[in-house]
């Protein structure tokens, strides 16, 4: 099956929103979905954790091997206007997947996504502010090499 360009951007938009919502704290999840007016939603499936088997790759192209478990907690509801969200995350908060899922499918109604959008402004640039952070502590730790080439005269 193929999609349109316009598909393939709006399914890129809504993947940028869930990470955010899977990087976000539960209190900023909190926060947009109050301002959003905290709509009514029934769980499709109650929020649930579990594990999953982390899989890695030496040097990123290496052969796969097992890292280890993580819990992975996932929620699934529907909106009374009948659009449903799903959300993913690490860790055991059952509440912060639910709320991720609210947002999911509020984003969903292109009514909404600006709205939506907006609420998550917050976490939007407290995440920023933290990649910025970590990319000023990795590049203090930085080490150049340099090599000479010593000329036998």
């Amino acid at each position: 099956m193929t999609t349109s360009p316009e598909q393939d951007g709006e399914v890129a938009a809504r993947q940028a929103v869930m990470a955010l919502c899977a990087e976000a704290g539960r209190d900023a999840l909190e926060a947009a979905v109050a301002a959003l007016g905290a709509p009514v939603a029934e769980d499709l499936r109650p929020a649930e954790t579990g594990l999953v088997m982390a899989t890695g790759r030496i040097g990123g192209d290496g052969r796969p091997f097992n890292l280890g478990e993580v819990s992975v907690t996932r929620a699934a509801i529907r909106l009374d206007g009948g659009r449903t969200g799903f959300a993913y995350h690490l860790g055991r908060d059952r509440r912060k997947a639910r709320l991720a899922a609210i947002l999911d499918a509020l984003w969903q109604d292109p009514a909404r996504r600006g709205r939506v959008e907006a609420a998550l402004a917050p976490a939007t640039a407290q995440s920023e502010s933290a990649r910025r952070q970590a990319a000023r502590r990795t590049a203090a730790t930085r080490v150049d090499f340099l090599t000479l080439a010593r000329g036998e005269d």
